[in-house]
């Protein structure tokens, strides 16, 4: 795949798309065919760069992986799982921070596990404290070497107890995959419940096991001594289908997400509609279009933990709310350096502003930090068209979005990193009506 896409701004995105399974649902459920004695088939798995990572990771440890891109299907059969090289796992990883998930099955099926140096996208503090801790409490011993972080398990890991500070979701799966099959039971209270923490909750219960979801965001798991496979049709990307949303909203078009879902979108949904969007849901998706004319204005937003706004939603949210009147604030609790992106739709005529202190009413872990953490976009405001880089999966897509809204022709680099979760973009784009083409970095270097 290319590096650069030289897009041409100023052309509605009109047509019909189809997003698969969610990415941040797809690779934990493969993660937790690890713990079962036999096969496991997952359906609705797009075809992204993190599935490809995940594969390469089960892979080296045993597992026997056939996807079929066409089909959506992924068969994992972890009859043969086996330790696998510190270099080896670290070659592999990449950017991915899947390894931390694996370490419950793998300390669950082998006794011990291995932790690279961790990735991920640049938009804030991860810290793996929480997974550590979990694991420490459950009875693993935690161990740092040159390389990273080594675990053992002499005997099986036990039930616990544990108050998360934050309703971490990572933490959350970290929990799910390292006590279903603990001695005892083990309480998490504050715990994401996130659709696509439920959707791995299902999973692990097709897999035999025993987990209570309270509405007070405790979850209680019975642990059990075996599992077994699971079939199981992965929920759809709420996030992708919200990223081509925006894209509608801001290039003035009119999208059908197809594989698009209204149950997990809610939320997304109410404050599209308070910008001036318009959707409709349809049998087998959703579309979204702009009414036309004069008609997008400010909003006050706060992003969340589910029910509330969606983090990843709120960047390309913020492309389209520079095109509508009036002023919008948009105050982020999620991740403290998600602003980050709109250094670059400045460079293209926005004008957005951010600040240090908490411009919104919801209690935030970031008040007094000196992060930068809520802005302020008065619009509407031409984009035009400018050499932009990727920083970071929902933020360059975001940019790819401000390129497509802006009038002339816009480089934009790093483009592979969108590869990481969004399925076939390219190709979207093309039945999408967009204009573009595609570049290596030395072609665009010698072009500019």
């Amino acid at each position: 795949m290319s590096e650069v896409l030289v897009v041409e701004g100023g052309h509605p995105l009109k047509g019909t798309i189809t997003v698969r399974g969610a990415k941040n649902f797809v690779s934990k459920a493969m993660v937790a065919a690890l713990l079962g004695e036999t096969p496991s088939l997952l359906k609705n798995v797009p075809s992204i760069k993190d599935v490809q990572v995940v594969s390469d990771l089960l892979g080296l440890h045993g597992v026997a992986v056939k996807y079929d891109a066409e089909a959506g299907t992924i068969s994992l059969d972890p009859s043969d799982v086996v330790n696998c090289g510190a270099t080896e796992i670290d070659a592999h990883a990449g950017q991915s921070r899947i390894p931390i998930l694996m370490c419950g099955p793998l300390l669950h099926r082998l006794g011990e596990a291995f932790i690279p140096d961790l990735g991920g996208c640049a938009i804030g503090d991860r810290p793996i404290d929480f997974h550590l801790e979990i694991l420490r409490q459950m009875g693993a011993t935690v161990e740092k070497t040159e390389h990273g972080i080594h675990l053992q398990a002499k005997k099986r890991l036990q039930g616990t107890k544990i108050e998360l500070p934050y309703p971490s979701v990572g933490a959350t799966e970290q929990l799910l995959l390292s006590a279903v099959e603990a001695e005892g039971i083990t309480e998490l209270s504050n715990a994401a419940v996130e659709p696509e923490i439920m959707d791995l909750i299902a999973v692990l219960q097709k897999m035999g096991a025993i987990i209570s979801v309270d509405t007070d965001r405790v979850i209680r798991i019975e642990g059990v001594e075996k599992l077994h496979g699971y079939v199981h049709n992965s929920l759809a990307d709420r996030i992708e289908a919200a990223s081509w949303a925006s894209a509608a909203l801001a290039t003035g078009g009119d999208v059908t997400v197809k594989g698009a879902t209204q149950q997990e979108m809610m939320t997304f949904l109410n404050i599209y509609r308070k910008v001036g969007g318009e959707f409709e849901i349809l049998e087998d998706g959703i579309r979204f279009w702009h009414p036309g004319g004069d008609t997008l204005h400010g909003i006050v937003m706060e992003t969340d933990v589910h029910p509330g706004f969606m983090t990843d939603w709120q960047q390309p949210l913020v492309v389209a709310l520079t095109q509508a009147n009036g002023l919008s604030i948009v105050h982020e609790t999620v991740y403290e350096n998600r602003f980050g992106f709109t250094d670059a739709l400045r460079q293209m005529g926005a004008h957005i502003q951010v600040y240090r202190e908490c411009l919104g009413g919801r209690k935030c872990r970031f008040g007094q930090r000196n992060f930068r953490h809520s802005a302020v976009i008065s619009g509407p405001t031409p984009l035009r068209a400018a050499d932009i880089t990727v920083p970071d999966l929902r933020g360059g897509f975001s940019h790819l979005i401000a390129a497509l809204a802006a009038e002339g022709r816009s480089t934009v680099r790093g483009i592979k990193l969108i590869d990481r979760g969004y399925e076939n973009f390219r190709e979207k784009l093309i039945a999408l009506g967009a204009h573009f083409e595609e570049l290596e970095e030395e072609e665009a270097s010698l072009a500019a």
